[in-house]
């Protein structure tokens, strides 16, 4: 089964907007483009590589799953980390996310992706209401103390914008489809 997600559905950041708004809009544009890159794609299709690289799509909408959930929701939250991730060893296998999703379906692997950024726009919400842009985490870094709600949103940003880059040469490879 193929899910779709059209260009068309992308959420376009806002020109001009307060700075939530655009954080938001930016982080709800890179998400979409995500979405996009992975559309109508089989299960095959999702765990191909393009070598040198071993990185599929499917890994990377299951690893970008988790770090929704893990900056948003562990980090900023302090919410433990919900199903699949809550029982992995990760100490057997730091890379987890990335070499499971290749036995995972289109349809689950869609799901997950998409609970996660729900869980995390939750996080979000409660953060801006507790302390806007300014609201602490309830994880600290190893050096600094805690991050703010507007690091980490800057820094999920930069995450999604890394990774859209890898997407767009891995659907290139697969099916020829390119865009922004």
């Amino acid at each position: 089964m193929t899910q779709t997600f059209e260009k068309a559905t992308r959420v376009e950041a806002p020109i001009r907007a307060d700075e939530v708004t655009a954080l938001r809009g930016f982080l709800d544009y890179h998400r979409d483009t995500f979405r996009w890159k992975c559309a109508g794609l089989t299960q095959e299709q999702l765990a191909r590589s393009l070598p040198p690289s071993a990185m599929t799509l499917g890994g990377m909408m299951k690893h970008l799953a988790l770090v929704e959930v893990g900056w948003f929701g562990h980090t900023l939250a302090d919410q433990p980390y919900p199903p699949p991730f809550d029982v992995i060893d990760w100490d057997a296998d730091p890379d987890w996310d990335w070499h499971s999703a290749r036995d995972d379906d289109p349809v689950g692997l869609r799901d997950l992706f998409d609970d996660c950024v729900r869980r995390a726009d939750a996080a979000i919400d409660e953060a801006l209401a507790r302390g806007g842009l300014d609201a602490e985490s309830v994880q600290e870094s190893r050096t600094e103390g805690a991050f703010r709600l507007r690091w980490i949103m800057l820094h999920m940003i930069e995450e999604y914008a890394r990774h859209n880059g890898h997407a767009d040469l891995i659907r290139e490879s697969i099916d020829g489809e390119t865009g922004e």
